[in-house]
């Protein structure tokens, strides 16, 4: 039950965070689970590049400030070297739809914001499997190859520095933020669509990673994962909302703000497919 032990109880989509001593490390890591790290090394790209570990698991990291954390390393998809960062733990408030926090919570793992990377890889992997499984078993795994996140600063925090995740900062569509062409590891354009309930489908192109997207009541959402947004109802197929929902609060509250719209798992109207709701959704940098 490694993927519920790190994010947030009760089923739905959810965005997985690790945080330092969560979990001990495998044999043939870096470290015994309460012994020194062995390597100083920022992300899982220097780990295997410079002491040539390629196995997939957990591994310390310590950040630019000396923070030692632990995280799950993919050595292998398109060349390895892929490290679970976070998206963060949420965007919105822990407090519901609220118009005086309209950036949500805004709280982070450290790989989140000192690792300077390149791109980007998605996993959707079903909730309760044990990590062995994460791969084999995601509905849905893709990375970006264009290098992209060298034009925003190196890593999310910045991206969204420049495009903030929050309530009343634009206009849909018009001011979105970039849309980044993906690479399919397990799945496809199709499959991808799939997911999304019959209405969804018809506002958005898949083979995307977007960021930062307005919907029609001005709210945003972080992330359309998989997707580029054609339409404003952007709250039923991107995930990561940014505090406030004036359309149904409370009903929106939540980082997968109407992924249920019209019933839990119907994949009906803008409702989602039971399968997306009950997948934990891991980001990884590189």
């Amino acid at each position: 039950n490694q993927v519920n032990a790190v994010i947030e109880a009760g089923l739905g989509p959810q965005i997985a965070c690790f945080a330092h001593d969560q979990f001990s490390i495998p044999k043939g890591n870096l470290s015994e689970p309460d012994g020194p790290s062995l390597y100083i090394a920022r992300s899982c790209q220097e780990i295997r590049v410079h002491y040539f570990e390629f196995e997939d698991g957990l591994y310390y990291l310590t950040t630019e400030n000396g923070v030692v954390y632990q995280t799950f390393c993919d050595m292998t998809t398109n060349g390895g070297g892929w490290t679970l960062c976070t998206l963060g733990d949420r965007w919105t408030s822990q407090q519901g739809s609220n118009p005086l926090r309209p950036d949500g919570d805004g709280n982070w793992n450290p790989g989140y914001y000192d690792i300077k990377a390149q791109d980007m890889s998605v996993w959707y992997i079903p909730n309760n499997k044990p990590m062995k499984d994460w791969n084999p078993t995601a509905i849905l795994r893709y990375h970006t190859e264009t290098h992209f996140l060298s034009q925003y600063g190196g890593n999310l925090y910045e991206l969204y520095h420049r495009y903030p995740v929050k309530y009343n900062v634009g206009e849909p569509l018009t001011n979105n933020g970039p849309s980044i062409p993906i690479v399919y590891d397990h799945g496809d354009k199709e499959t991808t669509k799939a997911f999304y309930g019959p209405y969804a489908q018809r506002e958005f192109e898949p083979g995307f990673i977007s960021f930062r997207a307005i919907n029609l009541e001005r709210a945003a959402m972080a992330i359309c994962s998989g997707i580029i947004p054609k339409g404003r109802q952007v709250d039923a197929y991107c995930i990561g909302g940014g505090g406030h929902f004036p359309e149904a609060a409370p009903k929106q509250c939540g980082d997968f703000t109407s992924f249920a719209w019209n019933g839990y798992g119907t994949h009906k109207g803008w409702s989602a497919s039971k399968d997306m709701l009950e997948a934990a959704v891991l980001l990884f940098y590189c």
